[in-house]
């Protein structure tokens, strides 16, 4: 331990959901201190406090240096390790009940245009690359008569794109094929960092950003 205090070593991630208005560092950090009552009184820091106004923006964009000041005042002389982000969001959402009918409704318009979308889309596609011809002459080829009708060919290019998307998607239903991440979790993660990016970065270029003066 540091003559000085110890050491405090704090991990806050880039986007932290909070549920009530008044957010202290327990909330939003993972902390660790080997001096026990110093760490409790650090986690009861008050680091942001909401407002009820309707106004108010519910998404704010904090600096560590904020943090470190704060800690600072309850402890001069700590030296903090970041081990996290050096800037990070904290999101305000209310906990209110959600309405059980409308939540379905919600999830059957979504499952209906994914799949009247998704089947335009394929359509498309089999149409802009010819594979209906393509089929008559593959298997004009090989059988030696004209294709008629709905052959086992037809049949085989359905349940082959099925299950190609199936296994692409490694997802069936709420149940997964493999412990990997599915391409739409992946992406949707990618998507979530570049706007939390984007919202820290235009904070700063605004000074909307809460930081050390």
């Amino acid at each position: 331990m540091r003559e000085n205090g110890g050491i405090l070593y704090i991990k806050i991630d880039q986007n932290c959901l909070i549920k009530q208005p008044k957010v202290i560092l327990s909330d939003i950090a993972k902390l660790e201190c080997e001096d026990e009552p110093l760490l409790r009184k650090i986690k009861a820091i008050e680091i942001h406090r909401f407002r009820d106004d309707p106004k108010d923006h519910k998404t704010v964009s904090m600096s560590i240096l904020k943090v470190i000041e704060l800690i600072h005042k309850i402890k001069p002389g700590l030296l903090v390790v970041n081990e996290g982000e050096s800037d990070f969001i904290l999101e305000y959402k209310e906990n209110k009940e959600q309405n059980g009918w409308l939540e379905k409704l919600k999830t059957v318009v979504l499952c209906i245009v994914i799949f009247f979308g998704s089947a335009y889309t394929i359509m498309a596609f089999n149409n802009d690359v010819g594979i209906l011809e393509m089929f008559d002459k593959f298997y004009q080829q090989v059988m030696g008569v004209p294709l008629e009708g709905v052959t086992e060919l037809q049949v085989c290019y359905c349940i082959g794109l099925a299950v190609g998307i199936t296994v692409f998607f490694n997802h069936i239903g709420s149940k997964k094929i493999t412990p990997d991440p599915t391409p739409i979790q992946v992406s949707m993660r990618k998507y979530e960092k570049d706007v939390d990016t984007t919202f820290i970065e235009n904070a700063s270029r605004k000074e909307h950003n809460i930081d050390v003066e």
